[in-house]
């Protein structure tokens, strides 16, 4: 079977957001970089491309400039065990980025991601319609994902 690896274009910055990533996911890496040559096209010594492993997600970046950017039509989904897993990527990711709704944010580099619960899904799929929807409503009305408060909400309908 084939392997379908994820590849991101950047601003120039992909050996920071590398860093960046790394930092934040357990059991990460630069796998490597590849620099310019005085062959070119770029400056000698600066960052062309690479691949880096988050948590055991390989992704392929490259150097490609201002040309491209990311869009909210691509993200990538973080589940998390429980609220602590959510407080943590929301907090790290979010920083110097922005925030959006329903658990989705970009980051600094203008990557999306969505930092998800895995009991959210179980709030929203509950056989008793009039819950399933207080969890839907409270779900809309966040930016960050906080279970206890739509627990709340589904224990009020």
């Amino acid at each position: 079977m084939p392997t379908i690896t994820p590849s991101l274009w950047f601003d120039n910055n992909l050996e920071e957001a590398a860093q960046f990533y790394i930092s934040v996911f357990p059991n990460s890496s630069i796998e490597q970089l590849s620099r310019y040559t005085d062959a070119g096209p770029g400056t000698p010594g600066e960052v062309v491309s690479g691949t880096f492993v988050l948590d055991g997600n390989r992704f392929i970046g490259i150097n490609g400039g201002p040309h491209f950017s990311f869009t909210e039509a691509v993200s990538f989904h973080v589940s998390c065990k429980g609220q602590r897993e959510v407080d943590y990527y929301w907090d790290r990711l979010s920083e110097g980025g922005e925030e959006s709704q329903c658990g989705w944010l970009k980051d600094r580099f203008g990557l999306s991601w969505q930092i998800v619960p895995d009991r959210l899904q179980e709030l929203l799929d509950d056989p008793d319609p009039a819950r399933a929807a207080a969890a839907t409503t409270a779900m809309l009305g966040m930016r960050k994902i906080v279970i206890a408060d739509i627990e709340a909400a589904v224990r009020a309908s």
